[in-house]
């Protein structure tokens, strides 16, 4: 999957998935190491992606309190 079409919400699947392999004892230990470093750049993913979203909402949330004591200013 390319990082273009990856989601968080399919990144957090596909971590899931990795983890119930994992869990299950039976994969092969070449596998095992592309699985973990494959769940390395999903977990970065999702925190780069939760990051953002993070900064996202904050500058949101400055804004509105800006445009509440414009507003105050105003009166």
């Amino acid at each position: 999957m390319r990082s273009r079409e990856l989601t968080y919400s399919k990144a957090i699947t596909e971590l899931e998935t990795i983890v119930r392999d994992i869990e299950s004892g039976e994969v092969d230990v070449d596998i095992l190491a592309e699985k973990v470093k494959r769940s390395a750049e999903l977990i970065k993913f999702c925190s780069d992606r939760l990051k953002g979203t993070q900064d996202a909402v904050s500058k949101i949330l400055v804004d509105i309190e800006a445009g509440d004591k414009d507003e105050d200013d105003a009166a």
